[in-house]
């Protein structure tokens, strides 16, 4: 499975486990059905933009969305580097690099992400029904933040910590690509596993 397959896969298991059809996570994601057919079809290549409205309106991390539950059984505590999971967003050019072993158990997960200069990206966590906790660590470069009302204006070494509970909004006005690593938490209890769906199972 490449990522996009897995993405694909992943959008529309949780859809299935919620009981949605594609208009009601339509309505609840403000993405279009058509788009959302064509993500589950694997026929286009969704951007983090819609990727984050599709996990908030689905309840869960967008990390969720990169687990492949497939791999790793039993779940291994070691991730090699050659086998994280990367992605890269076909509109910003954002990189982003599952650090965390799939499917092992823990309280949170990890994600690097390279971040191209002059680029910028929305997510609106407005509709989540529990909190996320995310700190950011940023290693290389400037990164501009804002959270709802708020923002800030990172440097290399700084770190933030948030509760994304409003739109969070990041840029780069640098020079150079913005290299930092998120630390992602939700309270309460997990998800339970979702079965692997594959792309060609197509009913709504």
């Amino acid at each position: 499975m490449t990522v996009d397959e897995l993405l694909s896969a992943k959008v529309r298991a949780l859809r299935k486990q919620r009981g949605h059809t594609l208009e009601v996570l339509a309505q609840r994601s403000g993405v279009s059905r058509s788009m959302i057919s064509l993500i589950e079809r694997g026929q286009t290549s969704a951007t983090a933009a819609v990727l984050g409205k599709l996990a908030q309106a689905l309840q869960v991390p967008l990390a969720a969305l990169f687990a492949d539950d497939r791999q790793a059984q039993p779940p291994q505590p070691l991730a090699r580097a050659d086998a994280q999971p990367r992605w890269r967003d076909p509109a910003t050019g954002y990189e982003r690099r599952q650090l965390s072993p799939v499917g092992f158990p823990a309280p949170f997960e990890m994600v690097e992400v390279v971040f191209p200069p002059g680029q910028r990206v929305a997510f609106d966590n407005g509709l989540r029904s529990q909190p996320l906790h995310q700190q950011l660590w940023l290693l290389q470069g400037e990164l501009q933040l804002s959270l709802g009302t708020q923002s800030w204006h990172l440097q290399a070494g700084d770190c933030l910590a948030m509760v994304l509970d409003q739109t969070l909004v990041f840029s780069n006005p640098g020079p150079e690509p913005a290299r930092y690593l998120l630390a992602l938490a939700a309270l309460g209890d997990s998800l339970p596993a979702l079965p692997v769906v594959f792309p060609g199972e197509m009913d709504d």
